[in-house]
């Protein structure tokens, strides 16, 4: 699978980011807590250059919450400060000021001593689409400013949003590519629903995220959809297609003929991965990067 994704558009946000860049003191980049690699722009470090930045796994109340520990450390040995947080609860979003302020402790002080009074202190919110960002920024605004919705790319334009407190946020559209030159990274988008459904196949995303689930989730799996001899791994796209037809045979998708319908049930392990009726799952850990993931530039 290749998905060429490259649009005008996002050529002109990366160029407005950069342009912007002058005027932050550190960079918040949102992920995704069930795919962070995926989740990222791939350019981003680039992007925001040496910057300080705080990587912030949001939807972290659908992750595997040890998973998110392993992925916290990989971060911070990179260099990165790191936040779970819930945006849609706003668990852990009151402390998102203060690890900004702990990131530019040294420059606050200098302003201290120099008897200036600190500014807020001006951070880029940046993420691509559908990773919560519009959700994050109300959250920390204590009203609905950035337009949210379940489609990618909602946020229209750059804005400057005043909170009222320590943080003066610059919100950028949510535009920023993922990671289409990898196609494991596409299904996950697609599995989490951060790209549209209409760019793969549904039954194909059901098919890969299955084997996944079959890798990391097994008894849960086979305990939510009934599943007995589940194997311990799905070696190939047959296997998972024969635990999805399981699957929609216990949950009654049959069309003519006693067929399954595959698309329908694809929807059902689709839409309970994501709204976390499956538990707290995340579908990657950072063994798998640890050696192609690319070095910071922080």
């Amino acid at each position: 699978m290749t998905i060429q994704w490259f649009p005008g558009h996002m050529t002109r946000a990366k160029r407005q980011i950069e342009e912007k860049l002058k005027l932050i003191d550190v960079v918040i980049e949102l992920l995704d807590a069930r795919i962070p690699q995926s989740s990222r722009n791939p350019m981003i470090d680039e992007i925001t250059g040496a910057k300080p930045r705080l990587i912030l796994l949001n939807k972290a109340d659908l992750a595997d919450s040890e998973r998110t520990a392993e992925w916290s450390r990989y971060f911070r040995d990179k260099g990165h400060m790191t936040l779970a947080i819930d945006a849609n609860s706003g668990t852990g979003v009151k402390e998102i000021a203060g690890k900004a302020k702990e990131l530019l402790k040294e420059k606050i002080q200098r302003q201290i001593d120099k008897g200036m009074k600190p500014r807020p202190i001006r951070a880029l919110i940046v993420g691509i689409p559908n990773v919560g960002k519009s959700t994050l920024i109300n959250r920390i605004a204590g009203r609905n400013i950035a337009i949210t919705g379940d489609r990618p790319g909602v946020t229209k334009g750059q804005q400057w949003i005043k909170t009222g407190g320590d943080l003066e946020l610059l919100d950028t559209p949510g535009i920023l590519w993922p990671r289409f030159d990898d196609p494991i990274a596409g299904f996950r988008l697609a599995a989490t629903g951060a790209i549209k459904e209409d760019v793969l196949h549904i039954d194909e995303v059901a098919c890969f995220v299955l084997q996944d689930l079959v890798r990391g989730y097994r008894p849960i799996l086979a305990e939510r959809y009934g599943l007995t001899d589940l194997p311990a791994e799905l070696p190939d796209l047959q296997s998972a297609v024969d635990v999805l037809e399981q699957i929609g045979r216990r949950r009654g998708c049959l069309a003519g003929g006693g067929h399954v319908d595959y698309e329908k049930a694809a929807g059902i392990v689709l839409r309970e991965l994501r709204a976390g009726k499956l538990g707290r799952m995340t579908l990657e850990s950072p063994d798998e990067f640890s050696e192609t993931a690319s070095e910071p530039t922080t």
